[in-house]
This record gives C-alpha cells, structure tokens and sequence, in this order.
C-alpha cells in the first residue's frame, strides 16, 4: 500500500511530538533548532493558555469557522473572538521565532495539527453538545481545517525556502471516536461510533488535498493503523508503551508497506525518566523497538530507516532542561538504531 507523498527517507533521525514547556516562542524555537538537525519542529507551547492548547490551537485553523472557551470547554460560536484572535496570534508569534532560527535551513520541517475527529470530539456545537454528534458538522469540520491547512503551509513555505513540509495530524481521540467511548457533552452518556469507512474517507480527503507527506499521531491504546494506512498517512507516531502483541500484524504490514513509523520511546516528563532510568542509557530506550523488530522477522537494515525516534508524547509537563534533554536523547537513540541495527 503506497501514499502519493512518502514520508522523507532519513536514516536515524529523531523529532519531536509537538509540546515544550514554557511560554518563551523564541527559548523553544532555539532548542528545537539546535536539538534536532536531521527534523526539527514547529514547538507548541499550551502554558500560555486557551488558544495555545492543542484544541484551541486547531480551532485557530479553522476558516470561516469559529470557536471560544466556555466553563465546559471550547464551543463554535458565530464570529471570532478574543480566544480566536489570540490563537492567531501565537501562532504567529510562534512562525516568526522558527522562521529566526531556521533561517538557512534546507531539509523536512514539520507542523502538528490537531485532526478532524479530536476536534469534532472535543469542540461542542452552539447548542451545547459534541460536533461530533453531528455529521454536517464533521464535515464541515473537516473541509475548513483542510483549508486552513493549506494556507499554513503556504505560510510555512514563505518564511523558510528551503524547507520540506511535512504535517502531522494530532488524533488522541480516533481510537475512542471508533469505539464510540466519546462521552456526551453532559459526561453522563456516550456518542454513538463513527463508522469506520466514513472516517478514513474524512482523513483521506483532508490528507489527498494537502500536497505534502503526512504523518498521523495517537498516544492512545487500539491505533486504527490500516485505516490510518489505508486513508494515505505516510507516517503514523504512537507511543511504544501502549502496544501489545495484538498489534504486531498491523504494524509489521504498515513497516513492509513503507509507512514510516515515529516510535515514542522516550519518557516525556522528568518523573517517568526518572523511573525509567533510561536518560543515561539512549540505545536503552529503543530496546522495545528492536524486540518488535526481532519478533515480527523484519529486516535489521529496515530498522533505522523505517523508524524514527520520539518522546512518548508531547513535552509540555516536563521541565525546560528535562525537554531539552529529552530530545537530545532521542537524537542519540535513533543514531543507534543505524550505528547497530542488530
């Protein structure tokens, strides 16, 4: 199964999910541009506050629809607001500090954005419940994030020439969306699931319109990777610690098929480091990836080129040198899945 756009080949890289500590644009966009060479990322920083946060940050995107905080969280309302405006504006902020420190930068650059089924299962509709209620809504959802899309691309690719866009599409609530776990926006019931062929053709379309490699990120049991496959995902970034045995078909499928696989193995906060013991141990982290690898029959050489190598999840609950320390241990981790690939 192939993709129009495949993920970049790059040999024993690492990047990172999305989050960092902090509320300092610039303090982020220097680490991550001194950090990680080979893929450096547009940071997210959710401590400045509604419109920072992942869902805020994806209602921003959104065009000709709209969205604000209420006590029970963000809700679509008929024109932009402060919250609005106040997105547009960090990320802004944001695209000017990356675009400072990548200034001769030429290679893959990738943005995250929250996908259309997290921001359907987390945004409710002007009377109260969940978009994703809605099927209209959905689709509606979907078509205006891919078109915000494509003008953050095309921002991107103003401000640093030499870059390679890739995306990633942030779906924490695609497993639950399928389930229907999604819970009602009174927390006492449940949304009915989605059907799973209505799903993939949403992704599909969002992903077959944007003109550039496309990686799908779940830090969340049950990832639907042949779905995720299946709708055009170039890349699929889960965390390592969520995967069972029972997954082993669908990921050694998705490896020999070419779909890039971004391995969150790195602790993402300063106590599961601590736990772990893994920050002075790099080759360490990665010892659950060459079990896998080992255990499916793949083909050692495959290893560093198939796989690259990530925090668990994103860094915002860590401290600034843990973060940074994070990253630069996943650097290390993925160099050693090309220096020994056994």
């Amino acid at each position: 199964m192939s993709t129009e756009h495949p993920f970049p080949d790059l040999q024993g890289a690492a990047t990172g999910v999305g989050s960092l500590p902090g509320t300092d644009a610039r303090e982020a966009a220097r680490t991550v541009a001194g950090e990680l060479e080979r893929l450096p990322f547009l940071p997210e920083l959710p401590a400045r506050g509604p419109g920072a946060d992942m869902i805020g940050r994806g209602a921003g995107l959104l065009v000709e629809l709209f969205a604000q905080t209420e006590p029970s969280g963000w809700r679509f309302t008929d024109r932009p607001g402060r919250d609005t405006r106040r997105a547009h504006s960090w990320l802004g902020e944001d695209l000017d500090a990356l675009e400072e420190f990548t200034q001769d930068y030429t290679g893959p650059l990738k943005l995250q954005a929250v996908g259309p089924w997290t921001l359907a299962a987390s945004i409710e509709l002007k009377h109260g419940e969940k978009a994703l209620a809605d099927p209209g809504a959905c689709r509606d959802i979907a078509e205006s994030l891919t078109e915000g899309l494509r003008r953050h691309l095309a921002d991107l690719r103003r401000r640093v020439p030499g870059a390679q866009p890739v995306l990633q599409l942030d779906e924490p609530s695609l497993p639950a969306v399928l389930a229907g776990s999604v819970k009602t926006a009174s927390g006492f019931q449940r949304l009915r699931a989605v059907d799973r062929q209505h799903a993939e053709e949403a992704l599909r379309g969002v992903i077959r319109a944007l003109d550039v490699p496309v990686a799908v990120h779940c830090c969340a049991p049950g990832v639907p990777l042949p779905l995720l496959r299946r709708a055009g995902a170039a890349a699929v970034s889960l965390d390592f610690s969520l995967l069972t045995e029972r997954d082993d078909e669908d990921l050694g499928e998705a490896i020999e098929g070419g779909t890039a696989i971004l391995a969150g193995v790195v602790p993402s906060t300063d106590g599961a480091a601590a736990q772990s013991g893994l920050v002075s141990d790099p080759a360490g982290s990665v010892h659950a990836v060459r079990t896998l690898w080992r255990r499916l029959g793949l083909d050692p050489e495959l290893l560093g080129r198939r796989v690259l190598v990530t925090p668990t999840c994103g860094l915002a609950g860590a401290s600034p040198g843990y973060a940074r320390r994070a990253l630069s241990l996943s650097v290390k981790a993925a160099r050693s899945l090309v220096d020994s690939p056994e």
